[in-house]
């Protein structure tokens, strides 16, 4: 299998895309003026302590500040060496959980902390940090707050497995290890060479800790580029291709540094073609933001995605099958499992993600499609857990998530819905005219010659053409004529009603009470 790392850089975005055969398995997108702030460490002071959450709100200079689970907050810097099998993640940057003691008996208010950010702001929400930092090298993950040694379950050899804690053991690290896949085969020269690297760069954040005086950032991430190279180039990468010249010189340098065997492997993109047009990638981005994703066979998956919540579903959609409902639905289900884990990847979803597949009779379809997705979920470097099939047909799984998704990261809530996905039927916003017209005539004069109701020319024109006889009820309810204006620049759900007789407002454009019930306008 041959892979090639694509970087296309342009002045407010950069965009990383790993290749496989063809196929885009991997895309990581960074704009200019909201990079990533995972792996990044601040100075911060503990702005208060929740006992009933048993966790703390931090400043690190920040718009919000950052929240910190009692789990993540360091109690024991001697503790005994651990040797575990380490999961395999995005920026293999896993700690062991501090003992559970009260964060009151941990922190105090105006307490001055160290701090790494674990995830991205998301939505409401500050980032989530940690006292235990991690500084990832090429071959190994560094952790100078903790004694621990871990290697990536990803290294199945069991020969290659014990040499490298071998080595490690006798680096005698001065803080925790965790061995990464890409230093299989490594020797213990490059390993050296690794570690010693991540000892300078905790000495001169340990530095700039000392001397910064305030809350605030003392360690920035590297560049979306070179974090994509270091996780993510390995032996079956062919080819990095950049197509921008100060970009292309920095990799070379940070590839000649710390990966020199790939250096012939990095060339510049000067083909006056788009680089991601080549590939055809800028389609599959824009498929992956759509909500239908439609399959080969002709059936297709629907992709829901909230703030900590992915509902995925499943239908047969134009695939008919040919020899029986059962197997029909057994194929769509495990053809859709490599597009949903495909997608999940490329969208980078995290959380709690449901998916609702197809029932199927059979329990041997059922325990087919579960060992499939467990298949297909190792080839993600995020941490995925999954739970079993339940009798609907559902599937519970969580994905780990440190960064926002590519549909928060290039898209943005619809300003006409407001980000609800929908808005009211025409025949709902008249029913809300006719039951605001009854309202309103209990406080205007009865002498008011007639109502006139300000709208969107939609619900105007449904309501002369579909509501004409509830219109004419309505009038003879209130004793007046009802007129209607329309307003080109309202929204479809807004109205609002006037007296012609003094044409007072009842309710002021804007009016916080506009929006009650009294006021008919919506």
């Amino acid at each position: 299998m041959s892979a090639e790392i694509l970087i296309n850089v342009r002045p407010n975005l950069t965009r990383v895309a790993y290749v496989e055969d063809g196929v885009l398995s991997d895309l990581k997108i960074e704009r200019g003026g909201s990079p990533t702030l995972v792996g990044s460490i601040y100075k911060g002071r503990v702005v208060r302590v929740l006992p009933g959450m048993q966790a703390a709100f931090v400043d690190i200079g920040l718009d919000r500040a950052a929240f910190l689970y009692v789990g993540d907050v360091r109690a024991d810097l001697d503790a005994t060496p651990l040797y575990l099998d380490q999961d395999e993640q995005e920026s293999d940057t896993s700690v062991i959980e501090a003992p559970q003691v009260p964060i009151q008996d941990l922190l105090r208010e105006g307490q001055v902390i160290r701090v790494q950010v674990a995830k991205d702001p998301l939505g409401t929400k500050g980032a989530r940090i940690t006292t235990h930092i991690s500084l990832a090298g090429r071959q190994v993950v560094f952790m100078p707050t903790l004694k621990h040694l871990g290697i990536s379950r990803r290294i199945a050899d069991e020969a290659e497995r014990a040499r490298l804690k071998q080595i490690v053991e006798e680096l005698n690290p001065r803080g925790g290890v965790i061995i990464r896949t890409a230093c299989e085969g490594a020797t213990k020269e490059a390993l050296t060479a690794d570690l010693d690297y991540l000892y300078r760069l905790w000495t001169e954040i340990d530095k700039t800790y000392e001397k910064r005086k305030n809350s605030g950032l003392i360690h920035a991430e590297i560049d979306v580029e070179l974090r994509a190279l270091r996780d993510l180039l390995n032996e079956q990468v062919e080819k990095v291709i950049v197509d921008d010249p100060k970009v292309h010189k920095k990799v070379l340098s940070f590839i000649h540094q710390f990966m020199p065997k790939h250096t012939k492997a990095v060339t510049l993109h000067t083909d006056p073609q788009p680089l991601f047009d080549i590939y055809d990638l800028d389609l599959e981005i824009s498929r992956s933001m759509d909500r239908k994703i439609w399959l080969k066979s002709g059936g297709y998956i629907v992709i829901d995605e909230a703030e900590a919540l992915v509902v995925i579903d499943i239908n047969t959609g134009r695939y008919v099958g040919k020899k029986d409902l059962e197997d029909t639905i057994l194929k769509t289900n495990l053809e859709a499992i490599k597009e949903i884990t495909h997608q999940l990847r490329i969208r980078n979803c995290g959380g709690i993600i449901i998916i609702d597949f197809i029932d199927m009779e059979k329990h041997a379809h059922r325990e087919k499609v579960m060992a499939q997705l467990r298949f297909e979920l190792t080839k993600d470097l995020a941490k995925t857990s999954v739970v079993a099939m339940s009798e609907l047909g559902l599937v519970e799984m969580t994905r780990k998530r440190t960064r926002p998704s590519l549909v928060s990261n290039l898209c943005e809530p619809c300003s006409y819905c407001e980000g609800k996905g929908y808005i009211r039927r025409k025949s709902t916003i008249a029913q809300e005219i006719f039951l605001a017209l009854e309202r309103e005539v209990l406080r205007s004069p009865i002498s008011a010659a007639n109502a006139v109701v300000h709208c969107h020319s939609a619900v105007a024109d449904w309501i002369y053409e579909e509501e004409q006889e509830a219109l004419e009820a309505i009038e003879a309810r209130i004793l007046r004529p009802v007129v209607f204006k329309t307003e080109p620049h309202y929204h479809v759900e807004q109205f609002e009603i006037y007296s012609l007789f003094n044409q007072d407002r009842r309710s002021p454009p804007g009016d916080p009470a506009s929006s009650g019930d009294d006021s008919g306008n919506s």
